[in-house]
């Protein structure tokens, strides 16, 4: 009796052992996915995930590289330009929301500030090295004005040499990345407001230290978590004015620091980049691991740059060149500037043709970015773009000598980042040690009731067995004795 008792009592309890197991494997997953949605979304009570957003925690580093020109006196006889890269130069880059607002839309508004520091002991060289690029004002301005009258030209080179301003630039790495006194900037900025994109010094990212991105309003999640961080305007722009076609003028994605959760295989990277002056695109690679946190690699196709003849929808962006090149001259005062990836990597071929010294590698030069799948949340960032000027001899104008057409790379920089320290151990013990928990967890409950259970069914079978093997043997030996009513003596009651 007592053992039919316990394996009641163990059968109930593994039936419930393995019904809360089997409740934890349908209800984690949905638990945990709820919990990722109410702690990414972008409120100042979500303390850890809101101030990661706001400021930055991943220190982030752009190590910019230059092109220095070997032969530029052959350059201007018509000649291939031989370039080395110098570099890299590296600078810490500290980004930091501000003006911070939040809209009943369930949107808020931003204004992102950044600002640069060089780190001499991350750097190849310092800022005080010389370099000798093309002088984007004379040869840029050049092409500009190809198609201006003859006298217009010869007033344009007659102002060049009047400012002492050749075709090729000899500075320090210092002046070129954040200006440089020119007497001929001070000139036009004068007597031609608007023209250049900048009014004090001129350098390759003067504008870019000390600035802010525009305006950017991003959805917060609150109402959709399918929506985080998309972009809901730009500096008050629902789509932008510098392209050819409404596709191409779309501001889609997000702002490029984070995306929306719960990513599969199939998903894409969009992203706004005003640097650019559009939007771009990055598509799923592999699979992998960062300190044991799962990820997704995306990179850049290699359709993001190619021309409208390799690749209809981006006829929007001509003119074009060769596909590989973005013609940036309509949201740069239309200088000719082209940005590509770095040595022209998924380039049209022709372009190393042109330069001697490129050595375009996917490991050194292609862009990607590290996603941790289920939170939308970059782990390893690497984003490489290389700025380009489109130059050749412009009649009238001697300053461009016999330069043969070339788009001529200046230089290429890498904006990279990633997850370390304390912040990584706080994301794995959140986002893969507790979900692992849980996993084991439902599987030990799963197997313990079944166990359990089992057990139960055995032991209730054993106790039948042994009732039935032991009743005869103990009837047979000891039967049931009686007192005969008659005689008083005892009696056998014998069951046949």
């Amino acid at each position: 009796m007592n053992k039919s008792k316990l394996a009641i009592g163990l059968f109930v309890a593994g039936t419930m052992t393995a019904v809360f197991g089997l409740v934890i494997v349908f209800v984690g997953p949905i638990i945990i996915d709820d919990q990722i949605v109410k702690n990414l979304v972008i409120d100042p009570k979500n303390e850890i995930s809101y101030t990661m957003w706001k400021d930055i925690p991943v220190p982030f580093f752009m190590s910019v590289y230059f092109f220095n020109i070997l032969n530029p006196t052959e350059v201007l006889a018509g000649e291939k330009p031989m370039v080395e890269q110098r570099g890299p130069y590296v600078y810490r880059k500290r980004l930091q929301k501000q003006n911070i607002t939040f809209h009943p839309n369930d949107t808020v508004s931003y204004l992102e500030y950044r600002s640069y520091f060089f780190e001499p002991s991350m750097s190849v060289g310092n800022e005080s090295d010389v370099v000798t690029i093309p002088n984007m004002l004379v040869l840029g301005a050049a092409v500009m004005m190809e198609n201006m009258p003859i006298a217009v030209r010869l007033l344009l080179s007659a102002t060049f040499k009047g400012f002492k301003e050749g075709p090729f630039l000899s500075k320090s790495v210092g002046e070129l990345m954040w200006g440089y006194d020119s007497k001929l900037v001070d000139f036009l900025n004068k007597w031609f407001p608007g023209m250049l994109p900048s009014t004090g010094k001129f350098g390759l990212f003067s504008e870019f230290n000390n600035s802010n991105t525009g305006l950017f309003t991003v959805h917060t999640g609150k109402d959709d978590i399918r929506l985080i961080h998309k972009v809901n305007s730009w500096n008050g722009l629902t789509k932008l004015i510098y392209w050819r076609t409404p596709q191409c003028n779309m501001i889609n994605g997000t702002a490029g620091q984070m995306w929306p959760p719960f990513m599969t295989k199939e998903s894409t990277l969009p992203f706004y980049s005003p640097d650019a002056c559009r939007s771009l695109e990055l598509v799923y690679q592999r699979e992998g691991t960062m300190k044991g946190i799962p990820l997704y690699r995306f990179v850049a196709p290699k359709t993001m740059f190619a021309n409208g003849s390799d690749y209809a929808p981006n006829e929007g962006f001509c003119p074009c060149r060769q596909s590989g090149l973005l013609n940036v001259s309509s949201c740069r005062a239309n200088a000719q500037v082209f940005i590509s990836q770095p040595h022209f990597y998924n380039a049209d071929p022709v372009l190393l043709d042109y330069v001697q010294g490129l050595q375009p590698t996917e490991d050194e030069h292609g862009l990607f970015i590290d996603i941790h799948p289920e939170t939308g949340v970059p782990l390893n960032v690497s984003i490489r773009l290389q700025l380009n000027l489109y130059m050749k001899k412009v009649s009238g104008i001697t300053e461009t000598g016999k330069i043969s057409e070339v788009v001529m790379p200046m230089i290429w920089f890498e904006e990279n980042g990633y997850m370390d320290g304390a912040i990584v151990k706080t994301f794995h013990t959140n986002l893969v040690l507790l979900p692992m928990v849980m996993v084991y967890m439902q599987y030990c409950f799963l197997g313990l009731g079944l166990a359990t259970v089992l057990g139960a069914v055995l032991l209730h079978y054993r106790g039948k067995v042994l009732l039935k093997k032991d009743l005869p043997t103990v009837i047979e030996n000891h039967g049931a004795t009686v007192k005969d009513p008659v005689n008083g003596t005892d009696g056998h009651i014998y069951h046949e």
